[in-house]
């Protein structure tokens, strides 16, 4: 069957230009602008990959597949705005930018044909040039749409440290056919279902190949190169603030068939700034026996402390990385000193599992936050590497508290090169979501570390939704903020912190604006047991209960788990933030008048050990509650209710139409339909498949198909590579229900992943979502849907 089309009203919102990506620079006096295509052709995604140690690698330029096309890169002054383009060539495929520490410049990527080039922008004049001879390679460098660790600034911004392509590169040999054989004895790997892994001695040479590369140091102007070290794995290379030595990642043999590249046998090391080794800070195995939900053993998160000259900070399991096992500290903080003769020292011990720290401006000062597994609970530190008897508690909250969450530090690019959380004198900068009853109100904060007041510089006025980036022009008068409201799209506005008129800088127009009509609202009430529900009701434009009547409803969901009921009912969201439809959003079935119930809340609440064993009665009462709601106020049919969601939404769908009598039809897209091929845990679900065996049965959709009579559409990439959402999922799902009387339709999208993107896929999704609707709850009010049943 080919590609099928909804109407040109649809189309027409799918090809609208997005709004771009913000990137301030340090010091705050110009925003990058990144532009970007947010549907490619489908011939973007159908190119030739190799699928190699969890990674997808575009063996021509040998680099991660592009399965999105960044078109091109703006600069914004601040504070006079004024929006001036990038000249590149037409149709130049480039990367989220990385600034330089004078914040005047930026290093960028454009893909050529023969690999990945690597140029650098002047902010002030708004042009580029192309570093010359130079290509690199970002297979292990991170996000494929961003620089990311491949290319790097010097601290002092003379000079990129990049990975780059091999001058001779090893030849790409055919996989040869022959039996694949795999054999395990005496492991316990109890790790997550990954996709898209090395099969076979063919495999490890290919990945070798295309992910080896030679650690630059490049001058970005001529493009001179000094090799700074032998070709190699190197997945992150860091100069310490001095710039006397690099801190090297790097991959190494053996790898695994059985866990993706970040665990494959690894060291970090450190070298001297012209490449010669100084020290192995770690040499770590494959970690392909991790606990479930732990960590790997030996050092992890190897880092520079930013305000010292050369010293490395890192953390170490005192659990064996295992979460279960009976320990009075899990983590312990260790430091390590240029020259780098001495053994390491143990700075301080912490109780829960390190997630992480960030530098503040004193030496050796951290923001630590731990969290506590079985409480659900984070603590952020205050501490100090040499002097943890003055580490003390700043933060204490319940993870799963959004009014406590104080929000996160604004980060700072100082013009030496290091990266610190933002200070004055003895006070930080915090913003956050600012989520209360009546919804989201982003906030900026003052907070003063000496005695932890906090004064509130900045909240988002109740009639819109303001968040900020940054300080503007290295002063703290005024900030650069996104502002954007139920009937604005998003733009970019100078907010003065005295109260005083923001001023507009950007003006991208609304990409639909037949929607600005349309009632949105926050909706609350309860599960029928205490705990409060909320969600975002989206009714046509134009609706008028008197003269409409009862509306079909479609209700999308993604369960959440909770440790109490009080945070459970906690209101997220808000109702002021402009409707944007991107093709994964279920809002656009109130175009064809429908009532939608997004982000519903379907909470799961209990002890995280326990808390699945109820998850059907929980997820169950939650939708009827949701139904019951909305028809005691008048505004739907309850015999006409459809249920969808997206991967764990999904599931949640399936499930509903198995065990409830709720809905006429649902739409489940790439979900896990038996979680007996998830073995070793699901979501947050702690148990394996033989400790509980009777929770992963009742839980599987596939176990109850043949109660499985309300018609279901099933949506799957073809090429799905999350872990645990095989499309055989879908796909042997839809069987048993054939096979069982009930009613089906199976959309399996070529080239496609967990999330669709192609043009063609996400249009032929939305005419097939509009159709199934159309055939099992009837049409809504305003104009005729696209076309009959398919």
């Amino acid at each position: 069957m080919p590609y099928q089309s909804p109407d040109p009203d649809i189309v027409a919102i799918i090809d609208a230009p997005p709004t771009p990506a913000a990137l301030l620079a340090p010091g705050g006096r110009f925003v990058a602008l990144v532009h970007y295509q947010s549907h490619p052709p489908v011939t973007q995604l159908a190119r030739p990959y190799l699928a190699l140690a969890g990674l997808r690698v575009d063996p021509a330029i040998a680099g991660r597949q592009r399965t999105r096309r960044l078109t091109g890169l703006s600069v914004l002054p601040l504070p006079a705005g004024g929006e001036r383009p990038i000249a590149l060539a037409p149709g130049a495929a480039v990367s989220v930018p990385a600034w330089a520490p004078d914040g005047r410049r930026f290093a960028f990527t454009v893909d050529e044909a023969d690999g990945v080039g690597v140029w650098v922008a002047d902010a002030e004049l708004a042009t580029a040039r192309q570093v010359p001879g130079l290509r690199v390679r970002d297979v292990l460098g991170g996000d494929p749409m961003s620089v990311g660790a491949t290319v790097r600034w010097a601290r002092d911004g003379r000079s990129l440290l990049v990975l780059g392509a091999p001058a001779d590169p090893a030849p790409l040999r055919a996989e040869p056919i022959e039996p694949r054989i795999e054999e395990t004895a005496g492991k316990r790997s109890q790790m997550a279902t990954f996709q898209d892994l090395l099969r076979n001695a063919a495999d490890e040479d290919l990945f070798e190949a295309l992910a080896t590369t030679v650690p630059l140091r490049v001058d970005p102007v001529s493009g001179a190169a000094k090799e700074l070290g032998p070709p190699g794995l190197y997945q992150h290379l860091a100069e310490s603030p001095d710039g006397e030595h690099l801190l090297v990642h790097r991959l190494q043999r053996p790898f695994s068939f059985r866990v993706p590249h970040p665990y494959f046998a690894r060291r970090a090391e450190v070298w001297s700034a012209d490449g010669r080794l100084e020290r192995v800070i770690a040499d770590l195995p494959v970690s392909d026996e991790v606990p479930r939900h732990g960590v790997p053993t030996g050092p992890r998160r190897v880092s520079w402390t930013e305000r010292q000259p050369a010293s490395l900070v890192w953390a170490e399991a005192l659990d064996g990385g295992d979460p279960v096992a009976a320990a009075e500290y899990r983590d312990q903080i260790m430091r390590l000193d240029a020259p780098f003769r001495a053994g390491p020292e143990v700075c301080f011990p912490v109780r829960q599992r390190c997630l992480g720290w960030l530098d503040l401006d004193d030496p050796g000062a951290l923001m630590l936050t731990e969290h506590d597994r079985d409480r659900r609970w984070l603590t952020t530190w205050l501490c100090e590497v040499s002097a943890p008897e003055h580490n003390r508690v700043i933060f204490d909250r319940s993870a799963d508290d959004s009014y406590g969450d104080p929000g996160s530090p604004l980060m700072a690019r100082h013009p030496d090169g290091t990266r610190t959380v933002l200070q004055d004198d003895s006070a930080i900068y915090l913003r956050g979501d600012g989520a209360t009853p009546e919804g989201d109100r982003p906030f900026l904060d003052r907070l003063d570390l000496a005695d932890l007041q906090q004064t509130r510089l900045f909240q988002s006025p109740p009639d819109a939704f303001e968040q900020v980036l940054g300080f503007v022009a290295g002063g703290r008068e005024q900030v650069l903020a996104w502002h954007e409201s139920a009937a604005e799209p998003p733009n970019l506005f100078l907010v003065p912190l005295d109260g005083a008129q923001a001023r507009q800088l950007t003006f991208w127009p609304d990409p639909h604006p037949q929607l600005t009509g349309m009632d949105k609202r926050l909706i609350s009430h309860d599960r029928g047991d205490g705990v409060q529900l909320t969600g975002m009701l989206h009714l046509p434009p134009g609706y008028d209960p008197g003269r409409d009547g009862r509306l079909p409803l479609v209700i999308w969901a993604y369960p959440l788990d909770f440790g109490s009921a009080a945070t459970a009912g906690q209101v997220r969201g808000s109702s002021k933030r402009f409707t944007r439809l991107t093709a994964a959003e279920p809002v656009w079935f109130v175009l064809r008048g429908y009532a939608v119930l997004a982000n519903a809340t379907i909470p799961v609440i209990g002890d995280p050990e326990t808390m699945n064993d109820t998850y059907v009665e929980q997820i169950t009462a939650a939708a009827a509650a949701h139904i019951r709601a909305l028809a005691e106020m008048g505004i739907i049919d309850p015999a006409r209710v459809a249920v969808g969601g997206h991967s764990y939404g999904a599931f949640m769908t399936a499930n509903l139409l198995a065990h409830t009598d709720l809905f006429s039809a649902g739409i489940a897209r790439s979900g896990a339909y038996n979680r007996s091929l998830t073995p070793f845990g699901f979501q947050t679900e702690r148990r394996s498949f033989w400790e509980a065996p009777q929770i992963y049965d009742r839980l599987s959709p596939f176990r109850y198909a043949d109660q499985l009579s309300t018609p279901i559409l099933l949506i799957h990439g073809e090429q799905d590579a999350n872990s645990g959402t095989f499309p055989i999922q879908s796909q042997r799902l839809f069987q048993a229900i054939g096979a069982t009387g009930g009613i089906a339709r199976l959309v399996l999208l070529p080239h496609e992943s967990h999330g669709y993107l192609a043009r063609e896929s996400v249009l032929h999704m939305l005419s097939e979502q509009f159709r199934w609707l159309a055939r099992w709850l009837g049409a809504g009010v305003g104009p005729a849907s696209d076309g009959g049943p398919g």
